[in-house]
Parts: structure tokens; sequence; C-alpha cells
């Protein structure tokens, strides 16, 4: 009987495992992804909807800004307690409470007309439940395929959350369009409760016995200051958060309310904008696609960083594209450029952590991302308005290039490579 399960279990680590695209456990979890971002879409479109119709422009600004304060305060704490629970319990329990929320807010918005507090309250919920969903959902994947696997799975996430882009908001226009925000919130609700028996159907592997007993021996507090000292001494992973710092501050505000500008400067319209904005998300889509197909690209660490230069460069260009087509053109290189590079940049966030510190890396990474980052949206729209938008745009594509410099003066990350 021994001998048998010698041979089984050399067997199991000699075969091959199957790529992630083709494994039904990870599609499980792609699915359950996928619902969860399309149902935040639709989420987010019915709230700002019914704060519109509930207040002020400014009101309305408020309530659908205020879930991004308990995000950005509680996501270190998230990352923790992802790492001390599981990513899979917390992120169950996360879509749970979401679901009923919502679906709680839909039922009484059917009833009554509560005002803006009831939607505010509901922001503030939803965005404290995102400070933990979103570093578990960052630690999820090394618990269900091997590390060899973990780019081909970030290219996936990418096309998920650029599939959830573009249905979310139709639906969401849907469901207001049928039955007011109540409606918009009941459908948001039922697509996050998808996700729900998905998750639970998904299989988890055990982290290494020293990974997961040194979770447990150690406080809450202990864990936080302890993860963000191994991010701050990790060869790979320090300097990776700076360019990704960089790359992001460089990046948000003239792809946000930069663009918004721009159109309206150059009379491209409502329309026109939406044009670049679907250029942007084809070149990404396109930089999602070609690493769930290929898996893995060789010297992922400078393509990281390499990619963002003149992905940098592009985002300058825009500023003087002469017309609505080459802007689209331009818009397609950048997401194109720039969805490689943080694609890449994901991909060895997950490889180069220790699985039981993934949860606190990953929200490391979505502070810099959702707290640092948004900063740059004001003053991009106040520097647009004393300079104009060709030295901003200029200003902005330098910030985001010296990201990809520091990286690739890094040697850990200039030499980082992903698992074959």
């Amino acid at each position: 009987m021994s001998d048998l399960t010698d041979i089984a279990a050399r067997r199991a680590r000699t075969t091959p495992e199957r790529p992630a695209h083709r494994d039904p456990n990870v599609l499980r979890w792609v699915g359950a992804y996928t619902a969860s971002m399309v149902g935040d879409m639709v989420f987010f479109l019915a709230l700002s909807w019914a704060a519109v119709q509930n207040g002020t422009p400014a009101q309305a600004g408020l309530v659908t800004a205020v879930s991004a304060v308990p995000r950005a305060l509680l996501m270190l704490g998230g990352g923790v307690v992802a790492d001390r629970l599981g990513p899979r319990r917390v992120v169950i329990g996360s879509d749970t409470v979401r679901c009923v929320t919502v679906l709680a807010v839909a039922a009484v918005l059917f009833a009554a007309d509560p005002g803006l507090w009831l939607l505010a309250l509901l922001a503030v919920v939803f965005g404290t439940v995102d400070a933990v969903f979103m570093p578990a959902v960052g630690a999820l994947p090394a618990r269900i395929t091997g590390k060899d696997q973990l780019a081909r799975v970030q290219g996936m996430r990418g096309l998920a959350i650029r599939f959830a882009a573009v249905v979310g908001a139709p639906l969401g226009g849907l469901g207001v369009a049928v039955g007011g925000a109540a409606a918009a919130f009941a459908f948001a609700g039922l697509l996050i409760a998808v996700s729900v028996p998905l998750l639970i159907s998904v299989r988890m592997r055990d982290l290494p016995a020293d990974d997961a007993s040194a979770a447990r021996e150690t406080t809450a507090w202990r864990d936080l200051v302890g993860g963000l000292r191994y991010v701050r001494r990790h060869r790979v992973l320090g300097p990776l958060m700076v360019a990704i710092a960089l790359g992001d501050l460089g990046f948000v505000g003239p792809l946000n309310v930069g663009l918004t500008l721009l159109a309206d400067e150059r009379g491209w319209g409502a329309s026109g904008m939406g044009w670049v904005l679907a250029g942007f998300g084809t070149g990404a889509g396109v930089a999602a696609l070609l690493l769930t197909v290929r898996g893995r690209l060789p010297r992922a660490g400078c393509v990281a960083a390499g990619s963002i230069i003149p992905g940098a460069a592009a985002i300058a260009a825009l500023a003087h594209a002469p017309g609505l087509p080459v802007a689209v053109g331009t818009a397609v290189l950048v997401g194109l450029l720039t969805g490689l590079s943080g694609a890449m940049c994901g991909a060895l966030l997950q490889t180069q952590s220790d699985p039981a510190y993934l949860g606190r890396v990953t929200a490391v990474g979505g502070i810099v991302s959702l707290g640092i980052a948004p900063l740059s949206m004001p003053l991009s729209a106040a520097a647009i308005g004393v300079w104009g938008t060709g030295p901003v745009f200029a200003v902005s594509a330098a910030v985001c290039g010296l990201g990809g410099v520091v990286a690739l003066c890094a040697p850990g990350v200039r030499r980082a490579e992903l698992p074959k």
C-alpha cells in the first residue's frame, strides 16, 4: 500500500498542472469575480442615479465619494484580516454582507423614499466591506492554482474587469429605466449573490505549515507592522510599490478628469470622449488577453518597467492628437502598454510574495492605487485650468514614466521572472 501511495505522490509532483484558463476550479473563481464586479458596476450607477434624484449635485458627489474614506483608512487592516482568517472565507463573507445590504436598501426604496442618509450609509458600508474584500481577492489566486499559472490568472482577472466595465453600465441603466434606482439596486444584489455559491465551490490549497502557523501566533497589530516591514525590505516588492505609486499618480489624472477637459477643449464632446475611453479599454483588454493566452512572458520585471515608459510617452502625446481618430489610436496604445505593465506588476506581486503575506501585500497596493492616486485628479483639474492640457499631460507622463525608471533601476525588479 505504501508503494502505491509513493507512486501516486510522485505522479502528482511530475504531472503538469492544467492551464488556468482550462481549470474548472479557477474558472469558478473567475465567474464569481466577474459576477461580483458586474454587480459593483450596477451598484455604483444606481447609487449615483439615486443620489442625483434625491439631492443637489454637490450632495450627490459627496454620497458617491464617501465610500472611498473607509476603504482607504481600513484597507491595511483588511489585509491583516484576509491573512489571518483566510481569503476565501473573507471574500464569501464580504459578498454576503454586500448582497444582503444592497437588497435591503432596494426593499426600503421600493416601499419609501428615505432620502440621502440611507444612500450615504449604504456607501459607507460598501466601502468598509471593500476594505477587507479587495485584499482577500488579491490573496485568493495563490490558493487556487500554482505559481506558474498566476500570470495567466492576472490576465483573466483583467478580462473580467473589462467585461464588467462594458456590461455593467448598460445593465445598470436598464435597471433604472425599468424600475428606478430600487430595481437597479436589486439587480446589483442578485448579481453579487451569484458569486457566493461559486466561491463556496472553489477548492483551496493549503499554505505550507510554517506560513500557516506564523499567521496564527502573532497579534493583529504585529501582523500589520510585519506586513509593512515585509514589503519595505523585499528586494522586488518594495521598489515595485514605489513604481506602481508613481505610475498611478501620473496615469489617473489625465485618463479621468484630464480626458474630460481635453474632449471639451477640442470639441469632441461626450461621444468623442467615449470613443477615446473605448480605445483605452480595447488596448487594456488586448493586454489582458495576451497574458491569459501566453501565461508567462520572459523578463517580467523588464516588461513591467519597460512598457510603462512608452505608455507614459503616449499619455503626453494624447494631449497633442490632431483629431479624434488619432486620439483614439493613441488611447489604444496607452491601454495596451499600461495594461501590460499593470498586469505584469500584479503577476509579480502574486508570485514574489509569500502566500502568508498576500493579503497585506495586496492591501498596500490597494492603498497606493485607491488612496494616493485619486489625489491627482483635483490637482490635475486645477493645473489644467491654469496651464492647459498640454503641459499637465506632459508632467503627468513624466511622473508615470519615472515609475518605470525606478523599477528599471532596482536590480530585484529588473531581474524578476515569473515562475515556469
